[in-house]
Formats: C-alpha cells, structure tokens, sequence
C-alpha cells in the first residue's frame, strides 16, 4: 500500500469510530448531538469505503433530518424553516444514489430562498446611503439562514447543488445560478481570492481566507473565468506554508476542480500535517481530507459539476 492509501484507511477507520447510533456524527467530539454539516462531509468520506450496514444508516440520518418543507436543520430537530445545509445534503444524497424525491424538495427549497440584499428594500438601502460594504445587491446568493444576506460560501454550496441536480425547473435553476456566480465575482477580494461575505468594507480590501476561496472556486468552474484565475492564483500562495488540515483539504479539491498542478504539492502538505495531527484532528477535518485523498486517487470528486 503506499502511504497515501494507509493514511487514507486510517481516517476513514476514526470516521467510523465516531458514528453515532444515529448513523449522524458530532461535530464535537465530547458531543452526541448529529450535527447535520459534520455528517455530509463523513457521508461524502465514506461513499462506498464501509460496511453497508454503516452507509445505510448514514444515508438514512440525512433523509430523515428532512424538514417538512424540503430543507435541512443545522441540528437534527432545530431549523424547521431550514438552512444551509440543505446544499450539502443535497451534495452528500445525490453522491450516494438518492432518488430524485428528497433532491428536489431541497431544490425547490432553494429556489425559494435568496439573500435579503435581493429584495428591493434592501436593495434601495444599499445603493443610497448604505455605503460600509461595496457590493452590487442585483447580484445576490444564498443565506446561511432565510432571511439574512447573502454570504460567499452558504452561495457556493447551493450552486453546487442546483448545478448536480437539474430535475426540475431547470430554467429557474439556470437564471439563479448566474446571478449566484455573478455575486460570487461581485463579492471577491481586490487580490484574488474570497473572504467569507464582501470583498471591500468601509473602503478597505479584506484578507481572503483559504477555505472560502477554495469552496468559492468549487463553484466558479470556469478556467478562463479572470475572478477564478485570479482566486486560483492567490490559492497557490496561501497553501504553500499552510499549517491547517481543513485549509489544505479543501484546496486539494478546488485544484483539483480546476486542473491546477498546484495539487501536488498541496497534497503532500496536507499529508505531513495530518502525520503529526491526524487522530486529535475534529471529524469535519478527517472526512474533507478522506475526501480530498479518496478525489486524488481517482475517485469521484463530490463536489465536481456536470
């Protein structure tokens, strides 16, 4: 076996270990509370790596954390009115071979939820004298929860999502994933790159951040895109003496999204750093660097679009 492949049997053997009765996982260790977040990533980590006896309950946690409206809490039980997570659900169930239903009440879920900015109240307030961020509000996204504004990553996610499941309403489902990449090239950093909402306030450019980035380009897949090459760029800087599993995680996927030959050196950073932290490392950081290891070998990259 080469080392990729035994530390890639050692985190999927402590994702394992950590399953609750459930079939969800804790995003804490010392918690027993599933937290929906933290077992799309183990879901997405395990696809066809364990027991079927332990997928099943992993795929059934998700379809039974379904809201009655289509979406998913943050917590099973909490969030009737959903939000989030339902794009990661949505990712994690139709990796696994979901039937359409379940996708496509979170579909129309999303469908009818866009970032507050969107209205026209907001819209009228931002553009007058609302002035400490600099964003364009005609292009907006997704909410981490309904009724607030958009934010990069909650956008990223859904488009991912709609663009992996078009059953119904494709040309609503088309219109809103360009507006959604609009606002993510809306919302970039001045240096390339993604910080978690705006790229200006108050006048001042704002440090971008390494996941934000890498999940933002999950979604821009465009490689001649300027705002993609730009993000790939700064990606390439900001990796290269990275210390964090959970960064490099998810840079391995973005590059390896866009072809980047920076996946390779990237890849094998993040295996020094998971040598010295790997079991003491949260579950969300061992399922994105399973699944960043299991893309690399070959395998099916969860959050590559059609």
């Amino acid at each position: 076996m080469t080392t990729d492949a035994i530390v890639l049997s050692d985190l999927l053997a402590e994702i394992t270990l950590r399953q609750l009765p459930c079939g969800g996982w804790a995003a804490l260790e010392c918690s027993a509370q599933p937290a929906i977040e933290t077992s799309c990533y183990c879901t997405l980590a395990l696809n066809s790596a364990v027991s079927t006896s332990r997928a099943e309950r992993a795929f059934e946690f998700l379809l039974q954390s379904q809201n009655r409206n289509g979406s998913w809490p943050a917590f099973e039980g909490d969030d009737q009115e959903g939000c989030w997570t339902t794009s990661l659900a949505m990712i994690a169930l139709r990796f696994g071979g979901s039937p359409a239903r379940p996708i496509e009440r979170g579909q129309r879920w999303l469908l009818n939820n866009k970032g507050r900015e969107g209205h026209w109240f907001w819209k009228w307030k931002f553009r007058t004298f609302d002035r400490a961020v600099q964003f364009d509000p005609e292009k907006n996204g997704w909410p981490w929860f309904p009724e607030t504004v958009s934010w990069v990553i909650p956008t990223a996610f859904a488009l991912i999502a709609l663009r992996q499941s078009f059953h119904t309403r494709i040309e609503e489902v088309l219109n809103r994933v360009q507006i959604g990449n609009d606002m993510l090239r809306d919302r970039a950093c001045p240096q390339g790159g993604w910080n978690a909402g705006n790229g200006i306030v108050f006048g001042s450019a704002l440090i971008p951040h390494i996941d934000s980035t890498a999940i933002a380009l999950l979604a821009l897949i465009d490689d001649a895109d300027p705002t993609a090459v730009r993000g790939c760029e700064w990606l390439r800087q900001a990796t290269a003496d990275c210390a964090s599993a959970f960064s490099l995680a998810w840079a391995v996927v973005a590059f390896l999204i866009h072809h980047d030959q920076a996946v390779d050196a990237c890849i094998a950073n993040l295996l020094k750093v998971l040598a010295s932290k790997r079991i003491s490392t949260n579950v969300e950081t061992l399922s994105l660097a399973a699944i960043a290891l299991k893309a690399v070998d070959g395998n099916a990259n969860p959050f590559r679009l059609a």
